[in-house]
């Protein structure tokens, strides 16, 4: 019962965040092409971001600039790239994508084993090959899956945001007819017809 309470808590925490990260996304100011821009580059960098050790934070920012993205859209993207945990997810299919895009190393290599970490302290710098060339087939794999759902995720969050600027402009226009159609604005309306 206990169990199921947390699951439930963590599932309508990890919703609320989606939901607060995506209020800030349709916020954010630039467009619908800066804005869904940002947002593919922030999500699409993030799954990157462990097979990079974290490096990719040091270019992130140019790039985002560079490409004419928005920052803030940017950083939600990459915030909302790591509540999903799909970096992790994704990481044994990106492992072997990578050994299809990159099959020169892989030939005679096989899986990483778990002692390859304990082999490089006895000394054994082999086993440093091994655990870098397992690393580019991750690192190719989780880019190409970068790739695809960064572009995938642009004309999901273009779609919305310009669902959203509708719906504004629409409420809007709406609270603007109410407002001349309200009797205070119409007695104001008389008195100055009334005046002149």
């Amino acid at each position: 019962m206990n169990l199921q309470k947390s699951k439930n808590s963590r599932f309508a925490r990890l919703t609320r965040a989606l939901k607060l990260n995506f209020l800030k996304l349709l916020r954010a100011p630039g467009g619908a092409h800066k804005v869904s821009t940002g947002f593919a580059l922030g999500f699409g960098l993030e799954l990157i971001v462990i097979s990079t050790a974290s490096l990719v934070y040091l270019v992130f920012y140019p790039i985002v600039r560079l490409s004419g993205g928005s920052l803030p859209a940017a950083i939600v993207g990459n915030v909302v790239g790591k509540l999903t945990f799909l970096p992790i997810i994704l990481m044994p299919l990106a492992k072997q994508i990578g050994s299809w895009i990159l099959p020169a190393h892989s030939m005679g290599q096989g899986l990483v084993h778990e002692s390859a970490f304990m082999e490089l302290f006895r000394g054994n710098w082999s086993a440093l090959s091994e655990l870098l060339l397992g690393g580019l087939d991750i690192l190719a794999g989780m880019s190409v899956f970068g790739v695809i759902l960064g572009v995938i995720s642009y004309f999901v969050v273009k779609f919305f945001y310009v669902r959203a600027l509708n719906r504004r402009f629409e409420r809007r226009l709406e609270k603007r007819k109410q407002e001349a159609m309200s009797p205070t604005s119409a007695s104001v309306l008389i008195r100055k017809t009334s005046q002149s």
